[in-house]
Order: structure tokens, then sequence, then C-alpha cells
């Protein structure tokens, strides 16, 4: 015991060491009119490489400090969007304060005259690009999200927010979580004209910010930086509007700021298919058409708050309740070299009604300079019950094969909790790190439904069953892992890593299948359900996995490069009761090798190359040998001899930036391939096959069940090219990209090899007029080419083409007309899909109250009644267009009004900035 007790207090005693550090701090202000900058950028660096030590950006009063600094020689250097980068030599021997810091406006000194330009729309601060909002013109009452999308590189696309060719998975508002990660609820409910700059970057994870060694997870993010005289006050609005068909809108959206304490109150009901509340006054401008008609409500909440100077809690709360009535139509042409003429047509109807709650919490605690704790916990309730009907019908030419008519009544229930906690310990020793993570989750699933089918089977001899059945399912689930990292210093420029991880994931699960069978005679109960074992599935599974991994780090001024391998085992379990006994034990081993390299030819250019491999365990449903009919045309089983996948992919992204010209390119290409990739097999039965007791895959009808095969690899690339026009008063961005993928599958034990080659380009303008006249305009063509090599004569080629114009005008006196324009060309899909449509959208308004705070207008959705939604779907078996139903023309009169009030340091010219 007594070593014990000599082994913890050498321990203490190490920890409580301490060499001198010291701090910097300072002010940083305009060199013009003395007025301080928030946000802007100070970095200490090496005099000798200007590789940077430590980082921070200055708080709302234009203060900043550094703190845990050895004694030494420093580059102190201060970075403002529009002005003159300010560099100082510092010698660092006790804490310094550096009193007030003035930046210049940036010039360009000819002789004896100085030439001012305008603001540089972007700047470079190492991963990070920074935009200046003043340099992107919008009207008053836009939204975070109007602005965002007139910067060069960013773009909406299928409803998401993509910045660099990816989609945009987080926002912040002054570096903290804003609507969790509901990207377009965070945009839609924030004014533009609360913003001083955004910054775009790829987030690291919780620990590689922390230990400065990257584990490869990455989030797109956006943090929006809000004016300093915008940070204490309420605003939002709200809005009330009725039309014809009983059509109407109610919402609304109030943020009360009061500096770190912010928190923001949203409600929506409505039911022409908005599925948030917008700040913007043209909401139904969304350029992704919503399938079926959607009625939605809902409430939500987002907060953030600072608890002293070491704590920061933020967090979200959202109900939901929201109900679809949709119908679709579909075509299937089958790639199948002994049925040529193989289609499979179906019609379907259904009415989803989905009631969520989601709530998350970010709980951030620096406990010292050495020790931080983030607790971040997590729930998710949701409840769906849904009324489903479709009819399908599979035809050889003209002669039909088989049918069936199908209808289904569903409850669901779905409950998730879950907890992520991470210590992270930094040693005296620079890059000497220790960090402990554990997730946790619990899952639970409750689902109910009943199902009635009359199948027709066509053969020499026409059959006809009847199935009528209960479906139950009732499946718990848990897991946790662990993870344990340790780095170290190697050398002036090295850090290695060594890291273990462990997982485990438990379930188990019960679904049950009843068949409903005719009472004895005399029984008072006219049905009677029987289980039925073959249709059934019980069992309990357990999946363990254990990861070591060593890595090292290489930093240079302009070169980076982390090396790693890490070796994985896992072992899967599964004891199954239904529909026979069945136990099954799967070990899978891998070594995965991991390349990173950065290299940075200058400030506004640099070049990312990643090399990282990954594995894909098959899931239980997946190994299960159990048969679903749940469609009984199309019938779905597992395979118990899966193995995991494997797959290798090779990244690159380039980004270069002109600030002077405010011109900026990025290219992104990346290519993978997989081993033992996890696809289908499907059976097309040419006769009546027996499959188990009791069932019979009848002709014409298909058996899909998983297997492993290679050949399987992809290619993707995006490039964008951004400018600013002055002669239009307006920034321009190109873009574009190639994709190709080789993905087997097989039918009926033979190998088909589908290859599908997608060109795209694009053009995108948005205006910077002035804040009366705001348009947004783009457009991108996609033409496809599909290959099969088990029957080349289904060889397909197609072109879509999609264009939206979004035009707001202030005409005259609080007069305002908006117009949305969305449309659609589609070549090469089936005969009888309508293939093109023209979505128009208008809107007329008149600003009222005092300040132009309210407004009343009348709105057009869909003027022209061409709305449509239609969809390519390409896999190794077939090719399917999919067209669906979707909300048509109506007319609304609304009211909105815009609060705006804000507290001191808001001085009247800012508050006649708002209302001009």
């Amino acid at each position: 015991m007594r070593y014990f007790f000599c082994f913890i207090f050498f321990f203490l005693l190490y920890f409580s060491a301490f060499s001198q550090h010291f701090s910097i701090s300072g002010t940083v202000q305009n060199g013009n009119d003395g007025d301080t900058f928030l946000g802007a950028t100070v970095l200490l660096a090496h005099p000798t490489d200007s590789s940077t030590i430590k980082g921070t950006v200055t708080d709302l009063e234009g203060k900043f400090e550094l703190t845990d600094i050895e004694r030494g020689k420093y580059l102190l250097m201060i970075q403002y969007i529009g002005f003159a980068p300010l560099s100082r030599a510092i010698v660092l021997d006790q804490d310094l304060n550096m009193g007030i810091l003035s930046l210049e406006e940036a010039g360009t000194w000819l002789g004896e005259i100085t030439v001012s330009g305008r603001r540089a729309m972007e700047i470079q601060q190492g991963d990070t690009v920074q935009y200046n909002a003043a340099a992107f013109k919008t009207l008053q009452d836009a939204s975070a999200q109007s602005l965002v999308e007139k910067m060069p590189g960013i773009s909406l696309q299928d409803g998401a927010l993509q910045a660099q060719g990816e989609n945009v998975v987080q926002v912040l508002i002054d570096g903290k979580p804003f609507f969790g990660k509901d990207v377009k609820a965070a945009l839609q409910n924030l004014p533009a004209e609360v913003i001083e700059s955004v910054q775009i970057f790829d987030k690291k994870s919780d620990k590689a910010e922390f230990s400065g060694f990257d584990d490869g997870e990455r989030e797109k993010t956006i943090n929006i930086i809000t004016k300093p005289n915008r940070r204490k006050g309420q605003f939002g609005k709200s809005s009330l509007g009725y039309g014809n068909a009983e059509r109407y809108l109610t919402g609304t959206s109030i943020n009360l700021f009061n500096e770190d304490r912010r928190a923001t109150v949203t409600a929506l009901s409505n039911n022409i298919n908005a599925l948030d509340y917008s700040a913007d006054p043209n909401s139904q401008g969304d350029s992704r058409i919503q399938d079926g008609i959607i009625t939605t409500n809902r409430i939500g909440f987002s907060f953030s708050d600072d608890w002293g100077k070491k704590i920061e809690i933020s967090g979200s709360y959202l109900y939901s309740q929201r109900k679809n009535e949709g119908n679709a139509s579909r075509v299937r042409n089958y790639v199948l070299d002994f049925d040529p003429g193989r289609v499979y047509r179906q019609n379907s109807n259904n009415t989803r009604t989905n009631k969520d709650h989601t709530f998350d919490l970010r709980f951030d605690y620096k406990i010292d300079d050495y020790n931080k704790l983030l607790i971040r916990p997590n729930v998710s309730l949701k409840h769906d019950e849904g009324n489903s009907y479709f009819f399908g019908r599979t035809l050889s030419g003209d002669a039909p094969l088989n049918q069936t008519e199908n209808s289904l009544l569903s409850s669901n229930y779905d409950y998730d909790f879950g907890n992520r906690l991470y210590y992270s310990h930094r040693f005296l020793k620079k890059g000497r790190n220790f960090s402990l993570g554990l997730n946790t989750g619990y899952h639970s699933n409750e689902d109910e439904g009943s199902r009635l089918a009359d199948n027709y089977y066509y053969d020499e001899q026409e059959k006809q069953e009847t199935l009528n059945q209960l479906t139950t399912l009732d499946r718990k689930g848990l897991s946790w892992d662990a993870t344990i990292s340790f780095t170290e210093p190697l050398g002036k420029k090295g850090q290695v890593e060594l890291e273990y991880q462990i997982r485990n994931n438990l379930n188990d699960s019960d679904k049950l299948t009843y068949d409903a069978m005719e009472a004895p005679a005399g029984d008072t109960i006219n049905m009677i359900f029987l289980l039925d074992t073959t249709l059934s599935n019980a069992f309990n599974s357990q999946y363990l996995s254990q990861e070591v991994e060593l890595g090292y780090q290489y930093r240079a001024k302009k070169f980076q490069m982390q090396l790693e391998v890490s070796i994985q085992q896992a072992g899967l379990k599964n004891d199954q009761e239904f529909p026979m006994p069945f136990f099954i034990t799967r070990t899978f081993q891998t070594v995965a090798p991991t390349i990173r390299l950065d290299y940075e030819f200058s400030k506004h250019k640099k070049l990312e190359i990643d090399y990282d491999t990954q594995t894909n365990a098959p899931s239980i449903g997946q190994l299960q040998d159990v048969i679903n009919i749940s469609n009984p045309l199309h019938l779905r089983t597992g395979n118990p001899d899966l193995d995991q996948s494997f797959s290798n992919r090779v990244r690159m992204r380039y980004r270069g930036r002109n600030p002077e010209k405010d011109r900026s390119f990025f290219m992104f290409m990346q290519t993978s391939i997989i081993n033992n990739y996890i696809t289908t097999s499907s059976t097309i039965a040419e006769e009546r096959i027996i499959l188990e007791e009791g069932i019979i895959l009848e002709k014409g009808s298909q058996l899909s069940r998983p297997v492993n095969l290679n050949g399987n690899w992809d290619f993707r690339s995006y490039l964008n090219y951004g400018t600013s026009v002055d002669f239009i008063k307006s920034n321009v961005s190109v873009n574009g990209g190639l994709n190709y993928s080789h993905r087997p599958g097989m039918i009926n034990e033979q190998v088909n090899f589908v290859n599908n080659s997608n060109f795209r380009i694009g053009l995108a303008i948005s205006s910077n007029i002035s804040d009366k006249i705001d348009f947004n305009f783009s457009t991108r063509s996609s033409y496809n080419i599909v290959e099969n090599s088990l029957r080349p004569t289904t060889n397909n080629n197609y072109f879509n083409q999609s264009t939206r114009l979004s035009y707001d005008w202030i005409v005259w006196d609080g007069l305002v007309y908006r117009l949305d324009l969305n449309h659609r060309l589609n070549t090469g899909l089936s005969e009888d899909f309508n293939n093109s449509f023209l979505l128009l959208n208008m809107s007329i308004g008149k600003k009222l109250l005092k300040d132009e705070r309210g407004e009343v207008s009348l709105n057009v959705y869909d003027l022209l009644q061409q709305n449509n939604s239609i969809s390519r779907n390409i896999t190794e078996l077939y090719v399917e267009d999919v067209q669906s139903n979707v909300l048509k023309r109506y007319f609304m009169l609304s009211f909105t009004y815009n609060l705006r009030h804000f507290n001191s340091g808001t001085d009247m010219e800012d508050y006649k900035e708002l209302h001009q």
C-alpha cells in the first residue's frame, strides 16, 4: 500500500510542477475613428518561420488575451477584413499588456495618391474562409440564408446547403451551437442585418481540437459572427396568412439576445408544405419540391449562455407534428437477358403522421488551462402512424405475370437516449495530451402493423391467395464505446499518438408475425391469430470491437503530414430463436492505414490529400436468414455467410483565392474501391420455387438476398470558380464535376455491372446592386450515361436541368414585388411521365406601420399549375422512374410584422440603417 501512496504523491507532484508561463493582452481598434473590432484575428507565431503557436479573436470591446505562453521571442500578428495586417515582434518574460493596437484601412500607394479599394469580399485564415457580410447586398428583411447563398462556393442543392461541394452540417453563432444541427432552421431564423461576417471551415472533433492530432472526423460548419451592436436586444418576425382551398400559414421566430445569453423561440402551423418557418417574406421559395401534401405544426427553442468564465452551455428542443398525404406511381424496367420486356408498375397512396420530440444539450466546462470536460446528452422520441395502399403488377411485354393489392395500417414508437462525455488533459509539456471519451446510447422500437394483401399469379393456371397478417416488433438496444488516447511530442515538429478504443452493441429483438384464421365453428370470435414462426424472428445479438491505433504527425511551416495504422478486431454473436434455433459467431480482423498530407503553397493556396480505409460489417438484419414478405411480389431475406466490406478512399482538395480581385477557386476529387462490397443478389423466378415450408416464390416474383462481390469503385469531382463582376454589380460562380460509379450486382447467379457516368455544369449569379433590388440566379445541368454489362440493350442516356431565379424589388415607397421561379427539364425518362415543369411563385406587398415594420402581401404559388416531382433511381437490377403528387396552385393574403429592438450599443445611425 505504501508504494501506491508514493506513486500517488509523485503523480500529484508532477502535475503540480509549473514552469513560468505568461499572458499577452491588448485592444484592437480602427486607426481612423477609434471604433473597436469584434472578431479580429490575433495570432502568436514563431519569429523565424511565422508558424502559428496560438490564436484567438477579439471580443465585443475589441479586447484579446493569450494565456499559458512560455518565455521567449514571438511575432504577434493581427488581421481584420479590409484592413492592413499588423505585426509586432515581442520578447516575453512577464505578463504583457500591448495597450491599444490600431489597424489602418488597406490601400495602394501611387506616388502621392492613396487609392482605397472596396473592402475585401473574403480572406483566408488558416483553414477558415471568412466572408465580409458588408460586401454582399440584401434587402432589409432578408434572412441569413439569403445572405450566405450569395457567397462564392455556397449553394442550395436539393434542399441542402452546400459549401465547397459538401453539405453543411451545423451552424454556429459567435462560435456557439445554434439549433443543434438543423442548418435550415438556424439560417432562416436569423436576419441578415445582424451579421458582421461569415466563416466556413471543417470543424474537427472535440478531441482533435484539444490535442491537435487530426482523427479524420470533420464537419462542414458555418460560424456567423454578429455585429457588436446587434448582440443585445429582441428581434424576429411573425406572419399570418390565409388563402383559397383553405390554405393557411401562421408562424413566428423571436430572438432574445443579451450578449452571451441568447434564446430563440420558433413556432409554425401550416398546410402549404412549409417545413420550417423562414425569416424570408417569400418563404415559398424552397428549391426542393416536397412530395405530398404536408400539414406541419412545430415549436422549437434554442439557447446558449456562459456561466462564468469556465462554463458554456447550449441546447435546443423541438416538437414537430407532421401529416403527409401522398401518392406516387413508379415504373421499373428490369435488366434481364432471359426476359428483356420485364416491367413492374406500381401506384400507391399513403397517409403518414409523425410526432417527434428532440432535445440536445452541450455542457462545456473548462476546468482550468489544462483540463476540459464536455458532456452532450440527446433525446429523441418519435411516434409514427401510417395508412398505406399500393397496387403493383409485373408484366412481360404486355402479358401480366403477377400482381398484388396491398394495404397496411401501422403504428411505430422509437425512443433514443444518448450521451457523449469527453475529458481531456493537457500536460505542461507542449504536445503532451491525454483524453478519455465515453459514448452511451439506449434505443427502443415498439412497432405494430396489420396487412391485408390479395395476390394473383398468372401461369398455366391462375392462382389467388389472400394474406391477413398482424406483425409486432419489440426491439431494445444498448450501445457504448470508450476511447483513451495519449499524444507525445517527438522532436520540434513531430507528435505521436497511441489510442485504444472498445465498442459494444447489444440488441434484443422480437419480430412476430401472426396469420388471421377463421374461428372454429360455433365460436363467437370471427378471427383468431396464430403465430407464424416461419415469418417471425427473435434474437439476441452482441457486436464487440476493439481497435489499437498508432499515429505520427509532422508539422512544418507549409507542410503537414500525418500517418496512422490501426489494428481492428470485431466479434459478432447472434442467438436466434425463430424461425428456427440458430447461433452464429463471426470474427473480423483488419489492418487499416491512413495518410493525411497538407501543403500550403501560400497564404491563399492550399492542397490537402487524404488516404483512408474503412470497414463495414454486415448488420444483423443482413445476416439473418429470415424471409420478409411485406411485398409478396418482392421477397427479401438475409445471408449468414456475409463478410465485412473493406474500402480504400483517396480524397484531394485544393483551395486558391485572390482576395485583391475577389476571386476564388476550389477543387475536390475523390475515388474509392470497396472489396467484398455488400450488394444484392436477386432471383427472378422463371418457374415456381419452394423456398421454405409454406413459402413459395411464384413465377415472375423476386427474392433479394445480400452477397459479397468485388469490383465496386467510384470517382467524384467538383470544381467551383467564383468572382465579382463589376459591370453588372454581381457575384458570379461557375461549377462543374464528373461522377462515375462501377457497381456490381447479381441476377439469377449472373454478375451484372452497372456503369453510371454523370457530367455536371452549373452557373450562379447573385446581385450586389443595392438594398432595393436583389436577385439570385442559378442553373445546373446534368447528363447521365447508364450502361449494363448483362444486358447492353437497356443502356440509357438521360438529361436533366434545374434552373432557379429569385428576384426581390422594392418598386416604390414600400411597395415590394417578389418572384421565385423554378424550372426543371428532363429527357430520357419513361414515356408516360411528365418530363418538365415550370414552378412560378409571385407576391406583391406593401410596407406598413412605423419604420415599415409591417407588411401586407398577396402571394400566389404555382401560378402556371405545372408543379411536379420526378426522380430516377438506378440499381444493378433495374432503372426506376417515380412521379409523386405535389402541392398545386393557391393564393394567399398574409400579414408580417418584423420585431426590431436593440438595447445600449446601438446609436442613431445604426438604428436608421435598419429601416432605410
